[in-house]
């Protein structure tokens, strides 16, 4: 009989933010993803803390570890 382990772990950090226009911070606590590759907002707290969002040319398609495309769909600004 094989028996598979799974540890299941969460690393939350405090960051700064600053905003590229007026160098305003916002200090927020923020979730570390070892496994991604990018840096990504939430369009929501981006839009609720103030940050200039600039409408990309090409939306990017956001895919999980496992394959399947993020429930988020592309990222679009």
């Amino acid at each position: 009989m094989q028996c598979t382990l799974w540890l299941l772990r969460e690393v939350w950090m405090k960051v700064g933010l600053e905003k590229l226009e007026n160098h305003e911070g916002v200090a927020v606590k923020a979730l570390l993803d070892s496994g991604a590759i990018e840096l990504f907002m939430d369009t929501a707290f981006a839009k609720e803390k103030g940050f200039k969002m600039e409408k990309l040319k090409k939306p990017l398609l956001v895919r999980n570890v496992d394959g399947t495309v993020n429930a988020g769909g592309a990222i679009m600004h």
